[in-house]
């Protein structure tokens, strides 16, 4: 499983500096991350990160679509979305406290599955921004390292629970080179 652990976190680790970047390029890297992922999270009864890679395998090839084709504007603009933002995050958070965590919860084994789920879910409206070069992507992956960190720590990922740490820096370095690319796009 170590392996595993360490072939997925590489992969996932060069699209997300590639992300960070304003790559194309991170799209195909993350499907192979991701596909690689699922079969660790499945191994370690994270069932909501498993659902979480179908996710980010198909959307990754929505993205890479997208962006090949210049969809939208290289950065879109944060400041109009901003309150929108805040009410999205928050109804994504009572969604799935009552919702998949609950049936997770009732219905598997899974390992803590109201965090496992806030990650998905999180991760989910995350990676749509990202698709749409959206830069409230970067708070929300934020969130969502802050979130993986401690639930992969305690399922013994050491390796994952480090590399997310990185992911939480490489968040806020990105969110700033990206306010950097909107400022020069609009000017």
């Amino acid at each position: 499983m170590l392996a595993l652990e360490i072939a997925a976190n590489t992969a996932v680790t060069v699209s997300v500096l590639l992300a960070g970047r304003n790559s194309v390029h991170t799209w195909w890297t993350g499907v192979v991350g991701c596909a690689l992922f699922g079969w660790l999270f499945m191994q370690t009864q994270l069932y909501a990160d498993v659902t979480l890679q179908g996710f980010f395998i198909v959307s990754s090839l929505v993205g890479w679509w997208r962006w090949l084709r210049g969809f939208p504007y290289p950065v879109s603009d944060f400041q109009a979305s901003r309150g929108r933002t805040l009410w999205l995050a928050g109804g994504i958070a009572l969604l799935t406290a009552t919702g998949y965590g609950q049936l997770l919860s009732v219905t598997t084994n899974a390992y803590a599955p109201f965090v496992d789920s806030l990650v998905l879910t999180f991760s989910v409206v995350a990676q749509i921004l990202l698709i749409k070069r959206r830069i409230e992507t970067w708070w929300f992956w934020g969130v969502v390292n802050m979130l993986a960190i401690p639930l992969f720590f305690s399922r013994e990922l050491y390796i994952t629970s480090a590399v997310y740490s990185v992911y939480l820096i490489n968040a806020l370095v990105a969110l700033r080179y990206w306010k950097r690319l909107e400022k020069m796009q609009f000017a």
